[in-house]
């Protein structure tokens, strides 16, 4: 069955022909937010494309359901000019805990708490717990909590080096089981995500088409390797030159010859969605305001703004839905296909349209 075929089939009875139809198009628009229809029903159609025995949602599986959707706290936002922001950021809530409400088992909690908070860095002077997406504005946001918790003045200070290998910032995993437990029920916790499509796309460039004395060598090597029929001696060596191609065909292996990385993890397993109630989901494609406007809510300085510069390559052009297209052409349809299977379940989560592939 055709993805739109299990669109068409699935959607809830209520729904017109119009509105299936302009959920489940099969076109590029990354600021589209539509909330008609929730996209879940979708999962049971998939799994047998993806040749699973049960839902893709079974890792979920085992779990207390999310507690219910607490409203945010909007005492410390000031002025008028929040209201569109705000709302878009009520849908999404909802969207999601609806999601995961409708597809969670009510059974005991199977996974290991330390490890579904693996990912999510702790400010505690204005209890905020943010999940890192790579590829979705966490480098400025570490920038921020750095700032927030008394560790800088200015987040244009502070060098990429420092955000992510300073070890300025604690994890949630550091702290004691209470701790954990604690900061889990009473501090913000936040979530940016980005079109999955995009996000690996940017992932590829800012990896492997740029020097870099890890990805190179450690995956580089090993992708050039497997995949590349009559590869020189120069490419093995080095591991770089590595086509999108060739990363499509590792990232769909289920044995790649080296193993995932976070910087193209499903944002599923990244950060659990459907575990760990988050109070606040940005999105990449409204990132500054999303930004701004969640500073409000956790009482920032007023004169924090979120950085508007790019972390690192800032002279190419950014990762825009027409830039992924172009990646795309290269890959088959089937290619094409297998890839959006594989991050289908982000696309559900966060309502962002499939592509055409």
């Amino acid at each position: 069955m055709s993805v739109r075929a299990a669109w068409n089939s699935s959607a809830p009875p209520d729904l017109s022909k119009r509105e299936v139809a302009a959920s489940g198009g099969r076109h590029w628009r990354g600021k589209a937010d539509p909330f008609g229809v929730v996209a879940a029903s979708l999962v049971s159609q998939l799994s047998d494309r993806q040749k699973m025995s049960e839902s893709p949602l079974s890792h979920f599986r085992g779990v207390y359901l999310p507690p219910a959707l607490h409203p945010l706290n909007k005492t410390l936002v000031k002025g008028g000019k929040w209201k569109d922001v705000d709302s878009a950021q009520e849908k999404r809530r909802s969207f999601l805990h609806d999601f995961c409400k409708k597809y969670n088992s009510r059974k005991k909690l199977r996974t290991h708490l330390v490890h579904l908070v693996s990912r999510i860095y702790v400010e505690d002077r204005h209890k905020v717990l943010y999940c890192e997406v790579p590829k979705a504005g966490c480098s400025n946001w570490k920038r921020v909590l750095m700032v927030l918790n008394g560790l800088a003045t200015s987040a244009h200070n502070i060098s990429h080096d420092d955000v992510h290998y300073g070890k300025h910032l604690r994890k949630l995993d550091s702290y004691d089981l209470k701790g954990i437990y604690t900061r889990l029920n009473t501090y913000t916790k936040t979530i940016f995500v980005r079109d999955p499509m995009e996000r690996l796309v940017s992932a590829f460039r800012d990896k492997f088409e740029h020097p870099n004395s890890y990805y190179h060598p450690v995956f580089g090597k090993a992708i050039i390797k497997k995949y590349r029929h009559n590869a020189n001696e120069e490419s093995l060596k080095t591991g770089s030159g590595v086509k999108f191609k060739e990363f499509i065909q590792y990232l769909l292996d289920s044995h790649r010859p080296v193993g995932m990385d976070i910087h193209w993890e499903q944002v599923s397993k990244l950060c659990y969605p459907c575990l760990i109630n988050y109070d606040f989901i940005g999105k990449f494609e409204t990132l500054e305001e999303d930004a701004n406007y969640f500073l409000q809510l956790v009482g920032a300085p007023a004169e924090l703004k979120f950085p508007k510069f790019k972390d690192r390559h800032s002279s190419d052009e950014r990762t825009s839905a027409e830039v992924v297209r172009q990646y795309l052409k290269e890959l088959s349809k089937e290619e094409r296909q297998l890839t959006y299977d594989f991050y289908y379940l982000d696309y559900l989560m966060f309502n962002y349209t499939s592509p055409i592939v």
